[in-house]
């Protein structure tokens, strides 16, 4: 049996789901795509190509390797995109939970069977129906889980609105031991650089007091500076729409001074460093056309 454990963000990771890009089916059309990033590139017929995302996928399992975490990859759905794992599902403390994601992607989750049926019964749930949440939203950060959210009204008609406020309050409920701490996000249907698609495209925690922020992935700046004072101005990579377009803060962490990132981000690379962290670079680029990097397409299962 897998004896689940995630309390946070960056202590140091023994097993993993990583996302598989093969038989990742053919570029959808406009009408297909889910984010307003992967529209820009299907439009100017950049979309990337399996092979290049295959590719980059095997230099993260390759990193893995080196520090022996166990893998697990998905089942193989022929012509299905089966790279974004985190959507999917996530764990908190040692309760794994489906998410209920977008209707046409539920067989990723029969994909991930093989894994959830070495998990104790008790401890793996669903939300209820009316519940929306997806893991890139959500984050376990020792006391609190930080979650993003959308509580504007139009948030049905927002395909890329992905945890509503029942989202929130399902976290609420589910695990009274925590303070749970929801950001409400921005979000654009067209403009993938007006659209935090989850939390972890504007936010994420790093080492032990440190995060990477964008201010205006944010619709309410009390918010952000809230995730500023928490973890000190002084301790913050706060990066600029260019670089939150570029996914910037959906680097990995496998421990709290390593962290895999993509060898593009040079700014963000540096400022790692010399902060004291062991940098893993991989190329990630194409993957990031979809509008998700390293966290979006890796969901722990353990970690100390």
């Amino acid at each position: 049996m897998l004896k689940l454990n995630v309390k946070n963000e960056t202590s140091r990771l023994r097993a993993v789901v990583l996302g598989t890009a093969k038989s990742n089916g053919p570029t959808p059309s406009l009408g297909e795509a889910y984010d307003p990033k992967s529209a820009v590139h299907i439009k100017a017929g950049t979309y990337p190509v399996e092979a290049d995302m295959v590719k980059e996928m095997e230099a993260v399992a390759t990193i893995f390797k080196k520090y022996d975490v166990k893998v697990y990859r998905p089942e193989l759905i022929e012509d299905c995109n089966q790279i974004f794992a985190r959507d999917i599902a996530f764990v908190i403390d040692d309760v794994f939970v489906k998410a209920n994601i977008l209707p046409d992607r539920e067989n990723e989750l029969d994909a991930i069977q093989y894994i959830i049926d070495q998990v104790s019964a008790e401890k793996v749930i669903r939300p209820p129906e009316e519940v929306h949440i997806e893991g890139g939203d959500v984050m376990p950060w020792n006391d609190y889980i930080f979650v993003g959210t959308y509580r504007e009204d139009e948030y049905s008609d927002c395909i890329v609105a992905r945890t509503n406020v029942q989202g929130v309050e399902f976290l609420e409920k589910t695990f009274p031991n925590k303070k749970v701490k929801s950001f409400n996000l921005r979000k654009s249907q067209t403009n993938p650089r007006d659209n935090a698609l989850h939390l972890d495209c504007c936010f994420q925690p790093i080492g032990t007091n440190k995060a990477i922020l964008h201010k205006e992935g944010f619709l309410e700046e009390e918010e952000y500076e809230w995730l500023l004072n928490y973890f000190g101005k002084e301790n913050c990579f706060i990066i600029s729409k260019e670089e939150m377009y570029n996914m910037n803060s959906n680097i990995f962490s496998i421990s709290e001074d390593v962290i895999i990132s993509e060898k593009n981000f040079t700014r963000l690379n540096t400022w790692l460093r010399d902060n004291g962290f062991t940098v893993e670079e991989v190329p990630y680029a194409e993957i990031s056309k979809q509008e998700g990097l390293l966290r979006c397409s890796t969901m722990p299962l353990i970690r100390d």
